[in-house]
């Protein structure tokens, strides 16, 4: 997918949100709207099921083949989990997980940092982020297709670390291409920035209120361990 800079400024996600949230508050219909909602780890899902799982029928799905070590992906993972089984808003709306395949290749592969190392070396938010935003949310939009959600998401742009502008306009891409290609009722783009409106600020709340623990760095190798040499080919 190749995005064009713009040089308009960059949209309220937040306001789109609440503009949709509040349409869907007055709707007639009696059954909530299904979303299917990438989640990069706990502290940064909470406060977005907190926010939304009493408006959509939620399902989060963990995919996160970027994550470095291995170690490090099962214990996000896990303290997921663990937090699901407590939190509210989880247990109240019956909110389900979903695990996809860990195989750190497919990052490699997405990101292509062997094949330009120069890629390695970037600060967060630049093009190697942008890629990993954009497979993570193409698998998402895949899963969203394949199960009929109405609407499909991520947890990324909770974090002052993560690029809101390309995450939201990689996911409204992502479904404009399928609507495009003649799939006109295909899982629409739920934008977001949930940092805003005190997201982030609440998200460190909940962390603290449930002793959950939250990793130091982004995920990936790189954001890791600041070694920018590119990893061997395997």
């Amino acid at each position: 997918m190749s995005l064009q800079k713009s040089n308009l400024p960059s949209k309220n996600y937040q306001k789109e949100l609440d503009s949709i949230l509040a349409k869907i508050r007055t709707s007639p219909s009696e059954k909530r709207p299904s979303l299917l909602l990438h989640a990069c780890c706990g502290p940064c899902s909470s406060y977005v099921l907190e926010y939304l799982a009493s408006i959509f029928d939620i399902t989060v799905l963990y995919y996160n083949p970027n994550i470095y070590p291995q170690e490090e992906y099962w214990r996000r993972l896990n303290e997921l989990k663990e937090l699901y089984t407590r939190f509210p808003p989880v247990l109240e709306n019956k909110i389900k997980v979903i695990e996809e395949k860990y195989d750190p290749e497919d990052f490699y592969t997405a990101v292509k940092t062997r094949e330009e190392p120069e890629l390695s070396k970037e600060a967060e938010k630049g093009e190697r982020c942008r890629r990993c935003y954009e497979f993570r949310l193409k698998k998402t939009f895949e899963y969203a297709c394949a199960n009929n959600f109405d609407y499909f998401c991520t947890t990324l742009s909770i974090s002052p670390f993560k690029d809101a502008e390309k995450i939201n306009v990689l996911g409204q891409q992502i479904a404009l291409d399928k609507k495009n290609d003649g799939n006109p009722n295909s899982p629409k783009w739920l934008p977001s920035d949930f940092k805003k409106k005190g997201g982030f600020k609440r998200s460190l709340e909940l962390s603290e209120e449930y002793g959950l623990y939250r990793q130091q760095y982004c995920g990936c190798v790189y954001s890791a361990t600041n070694d920018y040499s590119p990893l061997p080919q395997s």
